[in-house]
């Protein structure tokens, strides 16, 4: 599966083998399941986040995964990107964002 993703208006591509998807399903889990007990979203607490919310940082991860150079990380959050939306276009991150700013399409 294919993750576009468009930060600061530079696109980049993340092909995640269907076997990773596989593979990290435990893993998805996991963060599901944290998630699950509420996140900080920037200045803000979000009780219950939505698939939505799920998404935006797991995107503001893959930021700083690319930042780090850090694949393992990069992988780990765009298979979750794409667990929660199989048919996701394009993520799109400005750096002067707000977490609640990155726009999901699709």
């Amino acid at each position: 599966m294919i993750l576009n993703i468009n930060i600061d208006q530079e696109s980049f591509q993340l092909d995640v083998p269907d076997e990773l998807m596989t593979e990290l399903q435990p893993f998805m889990k996991d963060m599901d399941d944290d998630f699950n007990k509420g996140v900080q979203m920037g200045r803000f607490w979000v009780d219950e986040p939505t698939d939505e919310q799920r998404c935006q940082m797991a995107a503001n991860n893959i930021v700083n995964a690319m930042h780090a150079e850090n694949k393992r990380m990069l992988y780990l959050m765009s298979a979750y990107i794409l667990s929660k939306f199989s048919g996701i276009k394009e993520v799109v991150v400005d750096s002067n964002y707000e977490m609640q700013d990155i726009d999901i399409r699709l």
